[in-house]
């Protein structure tokens, strides 16, 4: 299984940015789909996930103004980014759950295969 990220960039605080992952070697509806995102010297962290049914799940700081979809003929996963804040600025990644149990479904563990990062720089 490979996933590979893309869409980052540079945005201006209170624009939008979509950021996609394409998944092959098995359909993205076998998976969770979840993004997690790495700021500058911090930690990685949860962002949003959807599971296999299409229910979705949002870290408190980014729900209201981000929005996770999947589209299962493309095998893609996109998390759709409005109102953006330079709090936001980070390395997004996105990362497939073989299990998808909603009480784990924020931890970085349950998560066994990731994409390599997309840089999002948000300026204000």
């Amino acid at each position: 299984v490979q996933l590979q990220a893309s869409g980052g960039g540079l945005a201006q605080a209170g624009n939008s940015l979509t950021v996609s992952c394409v998944v092959s070697g098995r359909t993205s509806n076998s998976f969770t789909m979840g993004w997690f995102r790495q700021p500058p010297g911090k930690e990685r962290e949860f962002v949003a996930a959807i599971r296999r049914s299409g229910h979705t799940t949002y870290a408190d700081s980014v729900r209201g103004r981000f929005t996770i979809s999947r589209d299962s003929a493309k095998s893609t996963v996109y998390l759709q980014m409005n109102n953006l804040q330079p709090e936001d600025t980070a390395v997004y990644y996105c990362a497939a759950d073989p299990n998808g149990i909603l009480s784990t479904i924020r931890v970085i563990a349950s998560y066994d295969y990731w994409g390599q990062g997309t840089l999002v720089t948000v300026s204000s």
